[in-house]
């Protein structure tokens, strides 16, 4: 079973993905940790998107496809994978079906998160991470058993720059702006399971089971 999951920033796009990847034994491949890991073992895929990344310059699109293309050729693949985070745009869609199809392999589902905007920012606005080991609180929903104390390591919690109102409501605008025409174009290919998460992630993924069982997925 071989997905892609899409979600806005707050939707809860991480958390799905990990139950997913439990449940059904898949590789949850992320394209920053792809990125981290090419670089730090100094691969020659590493080398080359560093040089770009060291220029403040975007790393290309037949860079990234070539790193996801050499993660996703290892053993823990083979019985199924979440790519999250890939593809970002059109292009990198287009690309990453090419790259597939070259390898007899397909996507078999485009995982879509939904939440309603005022219920991302309510839950984003109030989300604190640990400024020590980077645990992840929220004060309505998961606070700390002391104020401002991580549980796990008794380090600072904050409040992330990026989580206030007004940055949030730009990183929903530039995500619905890039995300939709991908949304479109694996519509139009039968590939959208959705997955609701206005209420809670246990009936987000039921949602999704229910999407990929309709389909003869699982």
């Amino acid at each position: 079973m071989n997905l892609i999951i899409l979600g806005a920033p707050g939707s809860g796009k991480g958390t799905s993905a990990t139950v997913l990847r439990e449940k059904y034994s898949l590789a949850h491949i992320s394209t920053g940790d792809i990125f981290r890991s090419n670089i730090k073992n100094g691969t020659p895929l590493g080398v080359e998107a560093k040089s770009y990344i060291d220029k403040g310059e975007l790393v290309p699109d037949s860079l990234t496809v070539s790193m996801v293309e050499d993660r996703l050729s290892q053993d823990d693949c083979k019985k199924g994978y979440i790519l999250d985070g890939f593809p970002r745009t059109l292009a990198q869609a287009e690309a990453l079906e090419e790259m597939l199809a070259k390898n007899n392999d397909k996507i078999d589902a485009v995982l879509s998160i939904i939440v309603d905007d005022e219920i991302i920012k309510d839950r984003v606005g109030s989300r604190r991470v640990c400024e020590k080991c980077g645990a992840s609180f929220n004060i309505k929903f998961k606070p700390t058993m002391v104020p401002g104390v991580c549980d796990l390591c008794a380090g600072n919690v904050i409040q992330r720059a990026d989580d206030n109102p007004e940055t949030v409501a730009n990183r929903l605008t530039t995500y619905y702006k890039n995300t939709q025409p991908l949304i479109d174009f694996y519509a139009n290919k039968g590939l959208i399971v959705e997955g609701n998460n206005n209420v809670d992630s246990n009936k987000c993924i039921a949602d999704i089971e229910n999407g990929l069982k309709a389909k003869g997925i699982i």
